[in-house]
């Protein structure tokens, strides 16, 4: 069977994004609580650099935070990361619908942990322990 992908874009590295109306407190948040090295900064972006992945928090006039996640991170140690956000100052989710431990942590049928949070402009955030690295 042929493969028809263009090969343009998988070769290329990509771009995060994320909303904010208020630059100062998401550059603290990104930057400080999150511990993202801030890249550069504009009257457009703050850009963040995500472990080689560049994060572009775009300021924007007004915006509705989607009902789903929009950033997530994968970590080795779900808990020691969880220990070291809320000591930060950062509130994990807790969703009705899901059985979550008493760190807010949900562990998915194949094994995977997932935590949620928000930032300050309410989009949603995880952190994601793998199966594998679970065991």
């Amino acid at each position: 069977m042929k493969d028809n992908r263009s090969p343009v874009l998988s070769r290329s590295r990509i771009v995060a994004f994320v909303a904010t109306c208020d630059a100062a407190r998401a550059k603290a948040f990104y930057g400080d609580t999150l511990g993202l090295g801030c890249v550069s900064e504009d009257q457009f972006a703050v850009v963040f650099d995500a472990h080689g992945t560049p994060l572009r928090v775009s300021i924007v006039q007004e915006m509705t935070p989607a009902a789903h996640t929009v950033l997530g991170w994968e970590v080795d140690d779900i808990a020691a990361v969880v220990s070291q956000l809320a000591k930060s100052g950062v509130r994990f989710e807790r969703y009705h619908v899901l059985e979550q431990d008493d760190l807010g942590v949900w562990t998915a049928p194949g094994g995977g942990r997932v935590a949620w949070f928000k930032d300050p402009d309410e989009n949603i955030l995880s952190i994601t322990q793998p199966a594998e690295a679970s065991r």
